[in-house]
């Protein structure tokens, strides 16, 4: 059921979102079916926010079905939630002025949002922020689909306003107060909105967000419409230019435009949705103890995802911390990962050592090991089957450990790169089944588009690069992945194509978004 707001965007042109803000107490960890949430809070706070969460997932997958993939839980999103807005920017460093960031990482993407707060200047508040950054996970998790720029951020902006009510209800698609003024003040083309420039600063990256916003919630509620994003998305997959599908899906671009303008000044419609709706499992939470809570500035910073540099300066603050708790499985895998990240294998290795001499499943224990013996045969050019064999056999008792954990099958898959020699069909599998469990890895979908090529299987490749060629944040990554399309569909070798790397600036890594 739709039903209108009862206000258009003028009238909330001036509206403020406030927050509470909880008091601080101790590290807790709240555990559900989609999230692992950290924050230094109350237990109430923190259960409620984690249920909040996870309604919002839930109503995701009812207006916007996509299949449970089993073994998910084994590759949650991770949460940290901070106490302000100056701390996420302090952990997200050259991002600039965000108020939360999103990484989408192998086997538990990683976001960063404030307790309370936001941007005040622009009305956005922690929760569109954060519901912004995880739609943006879930669009990723339709493998099969390239969205373009103004699609994926406008997919993101309508499901970012949602309000969850106190008693479960949900509220999806309402307004975007925090556009409102560039909406009502500024008038950006259509075709600009379709084929936008590849940098934006932020004011006009504020008008862009705000008309996508609109038009994707038009092209969602106006019957005349509705069928026609369908069309314009099929184009956009079967290689049209921006404008030319949208001129085949819509029609004449300054009708759509004059349609667009009228319908900001309507009564928005949203889809409320009842908590009976609403399907969700338990949360368990649990307060972390003094070791673990003493890592996770440690923790935070890792999983945020390091430089050499950044990762060499954070070594002395990871190894004081870790001094006084030797024993501590938790504690000594952040310092192994410090470790690890900076270069330091025997300081990693001898840290994984001692909690694989307490618990020897520990899974992220076993990943180190092998990821330590796997880097140090690579770096030696050892070319002895046995050594290599050792180091990839802690990736298969990691899986074993939790054979839904996606890192292992990657980790294993990679090895046989690293040393040189073709992967196994075993090792491809492993792969495939990987990307199926973590889609939103910009890195895993690069191995598995160029195994496609290798294997000659061009249209699975074209697919599997498609959504990199369109990614937002995707930098010069997005560059090289049109390029290698363009180069599909001009009928070049698989083989040839599969042996090709991106410049040093792509191979960085594109910007996590925010």
């Amino acid at each position: 059921m739709i039903r209108p707001l009862g206000r258009s965007l003028a009238a909330a042109a001036a509206t403020t979102v406030a927050v509470a803000t909880p008091a601080a107490a101790e590290w807790r960890e709240a555990s559900s079916d989609h999230f692992i949430v950290y924050a230094d809070s109350s237990e109430s706070w923190l259960r409620n926010f984690a249920g909040r969460l996870e309604r919002y997932d839930a109503a995701l997958r009812l207006v916007r079905p996509v299949p449970e993939i089993d073994g998910l839980k084994s590759n949650r999103v991770v949460v940290y939630a901070v106490p302000s807005v100056e701390a996420v920017q302090k952990l997200c460093g050259r991002c600039g002025a965000v108020a939360g960031f999103y990484v989408p990482r192998v086997g538990g993407s990683v976001a960063f949002s404030a307790r309370s707060g936001g941007d005040t200047a622009r009305d956005i508040s922690a929760d569109v922020v954060l519901f912004h950054e995880y739609a943006h996970h879930y669009m990723l998790s339709k493998t099969e689909y390239a969205y373009p720029r103004w699609m994926t951020e406008g997919f993101a902006e309508f499901h970012a306003t949602a309000k969850v009510d106190r008693d479960g209800d949900i509220d999806i698609g309402r307004p975007a107060n925090h556009r409102a003024y560039n909406l009502i003040n500024t008038r950006m083309p259509v075709t600009k909105v379709f084929d936008p420039p590849t940098k934006l600063d932020l004011q006009t990256q504020d008008q862009f967000y705000g008309r996508a916003w609109a038009l994707y919630h038009m092209l969602t509620f106006d019957p005349a419409r509705k069928s026609q994003l369908s069309t314009y998305l099929a184009a956009i997959n079967n290689g049209k230019p921006g404008l030319v599908a949208a001129r085949e899906a819509f029609g004449d671009l300054a009708a759509l435009d004059k349609d667009l303008n009228a319908y900001i000044g309507r009564p928005i419609k949203f889809v409320p949705i009842k908590a009976a709706e609403l399907k969700t499992g338990p949360i368990a939470v649990r307060t972390l103890n003094a070791a673990e809570a003493g890592m996770m500035l440690v923790r935070m910073q890792s999983d945020r995802g390091l430089n050499r540099a950044a990762a060499l300066a954070l070594i002395p603050e990871a190894r004081r911390r870790a001094a006084a708790f030797p024993n501590d499985p938790a504690v000594q895998n952040a310092l192994a990962e410090a470790e690890y990240d900076a270069g330091n294998d025997a300081e990693a290795e001898a840290a994984v050592d001692r909690v694989l001499a307490a618990n020897p499943g520990d899974p992220q224990a076993l990943l180190y090991k092998g990821r330590v013996l796997t880097r140090r045969a690579a770096t030696a050019k050892i070319r002895d089957a046995k050594v290599w064999r050792e180091a990839r056999s802690w990736f298969l008792k990691a899986n074993k450990a939790d054979t839904d954990a996606a890192m292992p099958f990657v980790l294993f898959y990679r090895s046989f790169r690293e040393q040189g020699i073709a992967p196994t069909p075993s090792a491809i599998a492993g792969l495939e089944r990987a990307f199926e469990l973590s889609p939103q890895d910009r890195g895993l979908r690069w191995n598995v588009a160029q195994q496609y090529l290798a294997d000659g299987k061009m249209a699975l490749a074209r697919r599997t690069l498609l959504p990199l060629a369109y990614d937002p944040h995707g930098g010069d990554q997005a560059g090289f992945a049109a390029r290698l399309i363009a180069a599909i569909d001009a009928g070049e070798a698989g083989a040839k194509l599969a042996r090709e790397r991106p410049t040093a600036a792509a191979a960085e890594g594109a910007a996590p978004t925010d």
